[in-house]
């Protein structure tokens, strides 16, 4: 792929109903890009049914929810759950009676990790039994989900699982430095990605972001075949990050976070999507813009992309809508700055060589350099010094806004979609605001 296929239309989907079923694929937390199809599904009638990771004991065993838990789990969600703990990635399997993945790169040192070794034939065999656990867990939950699914029914299966750093202390500290360090504490991420721990970090992204997707598809073919047969359709969508469109000079252009180390997870979420999309199969990535997470705020610099969407709420029609965003999002700046300084600091920043460098789509996900670090961490942290509070950004505000405009964006579309691989960048996003409030 060599190009950005962005949605560029609104869908005006027909398929998806009061009575129809919307799966969610993963655990609903905090915030974050499933909120807002979870809304969506919500408001549509549709009956929701959750999965759980499960939760870990002390020992590190994978446990079910209690009954709090699931509880809790069920309110926040608004449907049912099944309490089936399916906890993607291998970095806490391993067979029995010998150590973790997770265990043997605790005993590496941060100043010895880029030399440490492990052995490999061990890391298979763990990958190998958490593999085998979580496709277990898959055939365990979508037996529970049969019986819960009517025959005809529409069924929106929405694969929200992400994620896998290796919760070590050392990765932990290697993270900072990677992400957050500039000057004398910059770390290069290619120094990481060459070394065994970021080898073993790429396989458990690649388990968690992708490989679970497949496995979903793979283990719903059953569910698939039955309401196909009885009438209804099946449609499956995963949640993606490959760069966005925003507008830079007054156009729109693609660009991107970088290091972002999940990417290339992230591409193989998609070719599993092609795959399954070549054998009839309606499974799209939907590539989201850069947004504020729990698991995002790691990656300092990655919501510098974010605030270009005002102009885009502009030039797309928003209207009042739009200028009430302006004041609100200025409201949140001390006395002396302003919005459309900080737009224009970004323009600057966005038109920079060393960032123009960077906007390589056919070399993404690219690695860090110095250079790139000291432009955009120290943006990021003017910019957010620029602000009365902390903990209330002008990027906080824009995220809830980009997830309430993916929400119907990828459930109408999914309906009908264009095709397996889609980008939802500031243009779509605005028009889906400017058409829900303008």
């Amino acid at each position: 792929m060599s190009a950005v296929t962005g949605l560029r239309n609104l869908s005006q989907q027909t398929l998806f109903k009061k009575g129809d079923v919307f799966v969610l694929f993963g655990e609903l937390f905090g915030r974050g890009y499933a909120n807002g199809l979870v809304n969506e599904a919500r408001d549509a009638g549709l009956t929701l049914i959750g999965m759980t990771v499960g939760r870990r004991e002390a020992d590190g065993s994978l446990r079910k929810l209690n009954d709090e838990e699931l509880a809790t789990a069920e309110a926040n969600l608004g449907g049912k759950i099944i309490n089936v703990p399916m906890m993607a990635g291998f970095d806490m399997d391993s067979p029995a009676g010998t150590p973790t993945v997770t265990a043997l790169v605790n005993e590496m040192g941060l100043k010895t990790w880029q030399e440490d070794k492990l052995d490999w034939a061990h890391v298979e065999a763990c990958r190998e039994v958490g593999v085998t656990r979580f496709k277990a867990a898959v055939s365990e939950a979508m037996a529970q989900l049969d019986g819960m699914i009517p025959d005809g029914a529409n069924v929106f299966f929405a694969h929200t699982m992400a994620g896998g750093l290796v919760k070590a202390k050392v990765f932990l500290a290697i993270a900072n430095r990677i992400y957050k360090g500039r000057g004398d504490r910059f770390m290069s991420s290619q120094a990481l990605i060459e070394s065994d721990l970021g080898k073993l970090n790429l396989m458990n992204f690649d388990e968690v972001t992708a490989n679970t997707f497949g496995y979903l598809i793979e283990g719903s073919a059953a569910i698939r075949a039955r309401i196909e047969k009885t009438g209804g359709a099946a449609r499956y969508t995963a949640y993606g990050y490959h760069g966005t469109e925003i507008l830079i000079g007054g156009e729109y252009h693609w660009q991107t976070y970088t290091n972002y180390t999940q990417g290339y997870a992230k591409k193989r979420l998609e070719d599993i999507a092609k795959a399954a999309w070549d054998k009839g199969v309606k499974a799209t990535v939907f590539n989201c813009p850069e947004i504020r997470t729990n698991s995002s705020d790691i990656f300092v610099g990655v919501e510098l992309s974010l605030v270009p969407l005002l102009n885009a709420l502009k030039r797309e029609g928003c209207g009042a809508w739009g200028e009430a965003q302006w004041a609100a999002c200025e409201a949140l700046l001390q006395d002396g700055h302003s919005l459309a300084a900080i737009l224009e600091q970004l323009d600057t920043y966005n038109q920079d060589p060393v960032m123009v460098g960077f906007r390589n789509f056919d070399a993404w996900p690219m690695n860090n350099t110095p250079e790139l670090a000291e432009r955009m961490i120290g943006t990021s942290e003017a910019i957010t010094g620029m602000h009365k509070e902390r903990s209330a950004l002008i990027t906080d505000h824009l995220s809830g806004l980009v997830i309430e405009a993916t929400g119907p964006l990828m459930f109408n579309e999914a309906a009908a979609p264009a095709g397996p691989v889609l980008w939802l960048s500031h243009d779509v996003i605005a028009k889906q605001l400017a058409k829900l409030h303008g």
